[in-house]
């Protein structure tokens, strides 16, 4: 006797990312509940309350983010009257940092549900999102939760805490972090985690009451680690460590640990972060657009590290990211093979989930799983998609605005390329309007 909510999906090209890698060519994917029970090769019998027939269309799991800043997208287009930055810590000085103190609560809410909008209908079912507004700290997280709510996705969500400004303004932001983890302990597709900015704007004793409040709340800790050489030399100089060895030392580099970029770090800090299980979310569009240089990823992977793929807040698409992340290390290389599709796939999907202990929730089509599914209408691309081209075909060739239909939970939230929980062009306003009040007080 079946019970609950059904959905049928069958006649499409099924990429699980399972641990097999297998793909079906005209394969089905079977929910209850929303949770997948059933995924296979062929004909089904079973009927369901939803049934969706997609002959010509690649189902694959939703895109997990790795690592973002969802306020990013109130940036966009905007003409800073600004001296233009020659280095990483100019681009910090004179554009993110003053952004970051002119957020509200209210932008906090506005550039969530827009950024996350963009990135449902591209494909993203999962988001890690890092916070900074010190003017704006109390309430943030929870104005977040409620655009992701609105939309229908998960994410994971963080305050940013730094002491730029002061001590206070760090402790404010754990607050903020542990009350969040406690009134929002009831919604199943929002989690927290611990964030600390980067260890050129903390002390010590901040990375270890942050590591501390971590394991307290039993969260994912998560810290932008040498992503520019700021970083790296503001650790050799006053501690005479680098950027790893100082993380380590002070117990931030644990299993539950998600260091974002890691581009300026030697093989001593891989092995540390090797050793210690940590996780690294690489973002490499963002990377070339600051030009700080080129994460070292295939020395990561040939260590087991698992590397998840993030947006950094910059380019929403992930396929565009996909893209990026095999080529530049390609070119970083001078090797075409040193980083191949399949790899780039997973990082964008199941170990992105990995990195955050969600692996046996979300990033893969299997049994037991959530059905985070996404559908990418394949009709249109010029060449045969089978279970031999699609990886290809989804590295290559697919864009978000290629995805039709999205589940999460076996929920549809995304239908016929448009969002079904929300009007868009209500999400347009909201965003707008967000962004010419931060433009302004910027000015």
């Amino acid at each position: 006797m079946r019970m609950g909510r059904t959905t049928l999906i069958r006649n499409a090209v099924i990429v699980t990312v399972d641990d097999s890698n297998t793909v079906y060519d005209r394969g089905y994917v079977y929910v209850e509940d929303g949770k997948i029970t059933d995924v296979g090769e062929g004909d089904t019998k079973d009927d369901a309350d939803m049934v969706l027939d997609l002959p010509g269309r690649i189902v694959m799991p939703g895109i997990v983010v790795a690592h973002t800043h969802l306020y990013g997208i109130l940036l966009r287009g905007a003409a800073l009257r600004i001296a233009p930055p020659t280095d990483f810590a100019q681009v910090l000085q004179r554009i993110w940092w003053p952004v970051d103190e002119a957020l509200t609560v209210d932008d906090a809410y506005a550039s969530a549900l827009s950024a996350g909008a963009e990135m449902l209908l591209s494909g993203c079912t999962t988001f890690a999102d890092t916070y900074s507004g010190p003017n704006a700290i109390e309430g943030c997280l929870e104005a977040i939760a409620r655009a992701t709510d609105e939309l229908g996705m998960r994410g994971i969500i963080a305050f940013e805490v730094t002491e730029r400004h002061s001590p206070e303004e760090a402790e404010r932001g754990l607050d903020e972090t542990q009350h969040a983890a406690r009134t929002l302990s009831s919604d199943d597709k929002i989690s927290l985690m611990v964030s600390v900015h980067a260890s050129f704007t903390v002390s010590d004793g901040l990375i270890t009451k942050a590591v501390r409040r971590a394991r307290t709340l039993d969260l994912p800790l998560t810290i932008h680690t040498s992503e520019g050489l700021v970083d790296l030399y503001h650790n050799l100089e006053k501690y005479g460590e680098r950027t790893i060895e100082r993380l380590d030392r002070l117990g931030a580099v644990t299993s539950s640990t998600v260091l974002a970029h890691c581009v300026h770090v030697n093989d001593t800090e891989l092995d540390i972060v090797a050793e210690r299980g940590a996780s690294v979310a690489h973002n490499p569009m963002s990377n070339m657009l600051n030009a700080v240089g080129v994460a070292p990823v295939p020395k990561m992977l040939n260590r087991g590290i698992t590397v998840g793929l993030g947006n950094d807040g910059w380019i929403f698409d992930p396929f565009e990211n996909m893209r990026c992340a095999l080529t530049v290390h390609r070119l970083a290389a001078g090797d075409p093979s040193v980083v191949d599709e399949n790899t780039v796939l997973r990082m964008a999907t199941v170990e992105a989930a990995r990195c955050y202990g969600l692996e046996g929730r979300v990033g893969s089509i299997r049994v037991s799983n959530d059905a985070d599914v996404i559908v990418i209408d394949g009709r249109g691309l010029p060449t045969p998609v089978t279970s031999r081209s699609v990886i290809g075909h989804i590295v290559h060739s697919v864009r978000g605005s290629d995805v039709e239909h999205v589940l999460v939970g076996g929920e549809l939230v995304v239908r016929d390329h448009a969002l079904v929980r929300v009007d868009r062009s209500r999400v347009s306003e909201i965003s707008r309007r967000a962004a010419r009040a931060l433009w302004d007080r910027l000015h």
